[in-house]
């Protein structure tokens, strides 16, 4: 990474940006849904969920027309413009999305992102920093923006600034997540190119999280939990090849016709168990104890078993 990251404050703007998108913003935002659900070939069930989905930007586009607050159709159209490097398109997408789902914070890292990846000269434009400070207004654990924060603290010279702040976020990355080592390698290579001795720093990071790894292995498993098989690691790998901010933007859009389905079919209780874990890890707290909320409703004779998987899952 060091070849493509001058020092020279006098670095080409499109280089920057490349830079940004090199460094972590493809990388770090594939926070998707955790190692099990972030490519659909690792979950079956939200592959399911999707199958009925547009495939064409135009089809995504006129569903969309079709009601301007829709967020879940915005949002569908927005990543296929993401994925297509239609980054202005995916922003005006993002921002039509928020229009009817105000409160979203992944709505808003997600604008922030395209905010920065249309930008022609600025890396890190006031608008995007703008979404990105409202994600972490009503969300602060929002990975994608706290990761571009951070990636702003070092463009304007607060290198130790950023690593510490991609190191809390490191502490905070659930284990076994795809894109663990791509911020690991920012850490390091951030703190190469700037003389910051980063592996005593990485070093008690990775203590910590041992530490804490005995009590989530202690927990019970229950048939939810196992219902839902992880990847293997061939599939890890295949995984790694997508581009990460196409993995987080499909996550969000298969999690929310997740949802949607759920709507339709109340009764799939696995599929409840799914949405939730998904919300935990995206960061939506609330909205994954209003998936616990609508599934008791839905399945009053499942209430315990849903109230036993939440509480493992941090749904409160």
């Amino acid at each position: 990474m060091a070849d493509i990251f001058p020092k020279s404050d006098v670095a080409p703007a499109k280089s920057r940006v490349g830079l940004i998108a090199f460094l972590g913003g493809t990388a770090l935002v594939a926070l998707a849904i955790g190692y099990r659900a972030f490519h659909p070939a690792l979950d079956p069930e939200l592959v399911a969920a999707a199958e009925n989905a547009p495939l064409t930007i135009p089809e995504l586009q006129a569903r969309a027309d079709k009601d301007p607050r829709d967020a879940v159709a915005w949002r569908e159209l927005a990543f296929a413009h993401f994925s297509a490097g239609g980054y202005s398109e995916a922003a005006r997408a993002y921002r039509q999305a928020i229009e009817g789902d105000p409160d979203n914070a992944v709505l808003w890292s997600a604008l922030g992102e395209s905010r920065v990846m249309a930008s022609e000269r600025d890396p890190m434009p006031a608008a995007a920093v703008t979404a990105f400070q409202k994600a972490i207004d009503l969300d602060p654990s929002d990975p994608r923006a706290r990761y571009f924060l951070a990636v702003r603290k070092d463009l304007t010279g607060d290198h130790q600034g950023a690593i510490d702040d991609w190191l809390a976020l490191l502490k905070e990355t659930p284990p076994g997540a795809v894109w663990e080592d791509n911020l690991r390698r920012t850490i390091e290579q951030v703190g190469k190119i700037n003389t910051i001795d980063t592996a005593p720093l990485l070093a008690k990071v990775a203590a910590e999280r041992a530490a804490a790894a005995p009590a989530l292995s202690a927990a019970p498993v229950l048939t939810g939990g196992q219902a839902i098989p992880g990847p293997s690691q061939e599939q890890i790998a295949a995984a790694r090849g997508i581009p990460p901010s196409e993995q987080q933007n499909m996550a969000e859009a298969m999690v929310e016709r997740l949802d949607s389905r759920l709507r339709r079919e109340p009764g799939d209780v696995n599929g409840w168990v799914m949405l939730m874990r998904s919300r935990m890890t995206l960061g939506q707290k609330d909205k994954a104890a209003q998936a616990l909320k609508d599934a008791v409703a839905a399945n009053p004779g499942q209430a315990a078993r849903l109230r036993s998987e939440a509480d493992l899952l941090g749904v409160r």
